[in-house]
């Protein structure tokens, strides 16, 4: 088990952090209440209490993106735990970390969010502070877990927002670079074709979800990653 460290606010851990993120820019879109899964994470509290769990896991934890991806099917050599939530956004995952992730005393933390947040107006700046407090919180409770940070991927339905996706994986990416157990993995730059457009093929007609040939693209990239953590 990996060491904790003792209680206390989550202000505090800004010595670990450096507190280093850019202030928010422009019109701050409110976050929507985190509340509205607690069916869900009762439900999943419920199946935890009459099934096992693997030690020392690996948590897949974030939107639709995580919660239709098959985590067992695609990376079978490792202890993995799915807690995809589909409608969530990067504060959602922060509220419920200790229900989706914490209990689970994970070794590494798969993190996808950003989608559902830049498409419902929110600018990179904001989107990246929620998705750091995530990080953060992670990290108060369980220093030795890292923490993947997935980035924001393409999407035919949500192409008219991919510059604040970008944005957001501009600062995941820096942020990552600054702070041990923290990385950022592009799953995103291998789903554009040669002129920089999302290759239609990898998602389904509602143009933001995943075929199984976006999945293989994310397995593929993020697989090597895993098992260098390991």
């Amino acid at each position: 088990m990996r060491p904790r460290l003792p209680a206390r606010p989550l202000i505090a851990l800004s010595a670990l952090f450096l507190v280093w993120a850019p202030p928010v820019q422009g019109q701050h879109v409110a976050d929507p209440d985190p509340i509205r899964f607690t069916d869900t994470f009762e439900d999943w509290a419920t199946v935890d209490a009459e099934n096992s769990t693997p030690d020392n896991p690996i948590v897949f934890v974030g939107s639709s993106s995580i919660n239709f991806w098959r985590t067992a099917e695609y990376f079978p050599q490792f202890p993995v735990i799915n807690r995809g939530f589909g409608g969530s956004q990067a504060n959602d995952a922060t509220h419920w970390v200790h229900e989706a992730v914490l209990k689970y005393d994970p070794s590494i933390v798969v993190y996808y969010e950003g989608d559902n947040d830049t498409s419902v107006g929110k600018k990179a700046p904001q989107v990246f502070e929620d998705m750091r407090e995530f990080a953060e919180a992670v990290q108060h409770e369980s220093p030795g877990t890292h923490v993947v940070f997935l980035s924001v991927k393409p999407g035919p339905a949500r192409w008219d927002v991919w510059g604040e996706a970008v944005a957001t994986n501009r600062l995941l990416e820096e942020f990552a670079a600054k702070h041990y157990n923290v990385h950022y993995v592009d799953v995103g730059s291998d789903m554009l074709d040669g002129d920089g457009q999302p290759i239609p093929e990898l998602f389904v007609a509602d143009g933001i979800h995943m075929t199984p040939a976006g999945y293989d693209i994310w397995a593929r990239i993020l697989t090597p990653v895993l098992a260098g953590l390991r």
